[in-house]
């Protein structure tokens, strides 16, 4: 599946990009963030990544700019054993700041809704990154008022985490933000 939004294009990410892939993520300030990803981030983590088993419940897309193609993050919906289907996602230090997590999130929530039949998604970002928490807010996310612990491998600690969801079919503003592509 694709989706293509004004100005970026969301797509499998396919073994041929992991040096793109490990260079987009490979910064601590993004991997200290995400609770899966280890850091130093290396390209053989991106391989096994990439070579990873299709999740049949969810999707990963790389976020790529419509006009060059490059790499400039990740994003993703995923079925977590503890919170049911999961909505994450990552961008380069590069493109922080210009909107690019707010408009790849639309375009996943209506995939998510309209693609994969999805009602409800959870998410989560630690404490000491409130922007991630603003990014999920403008998407429509809530918080559900508690505060979990997280394991973040880049860290090798539990982080404090806000747990929000977003209910797909509750004014979720995802429509009219990306047009899905089959594959």
């Amino acid at each position: 599946m694709f989706v293509r939004t004004p100005r970026l294009t969301l797509r499998p990410a396919w073994i041929e990009d992991a040096a793109e892939l490990a260079r987009a993520i490979g910064h601590e300030s993004v991997v200290r963030n995400l609770s899966q990803v280890p850091w130093p981030y290396r390209l053989d983590d991106a391989e096994t990544f990439l070579r990873r088993p299709a999740d049949a419940h969810g999707a990963f897309f790389a976020i790529c700019l419509a006009e060059t193609g490059a790499i400039i993050g990740g994003i993703g919906v995923h079925r977590a054993d503890d919170h049911g289907d999961e909505f994450g996602y990552w961008l380069t230090p590069s493109a922080w700041g210009h909107g690019y997590a707010t408009e790849a999130g639309r375009g996943v929530l209506a995939a998510a809704r309209h693609a994969m039949g999805l009602k409800q998604l959870a998410s989560s970002h630690f404490v000491d990154n409130p922007a991630s928490g603003r990014v999920l807010r403008k998407l429509g996310f809530r918080p559900t008022g508690r505060i979990g612990k997280r394991y973040s491998l880049a860290r090798g600690a539990d982080v404090d985490a806000v747990e929000l969801y977003a209910e797909l079919d509750d004014g979720v503003d995802c429509m009219g933000h990306g047009t899905l592509l089959a594959a």
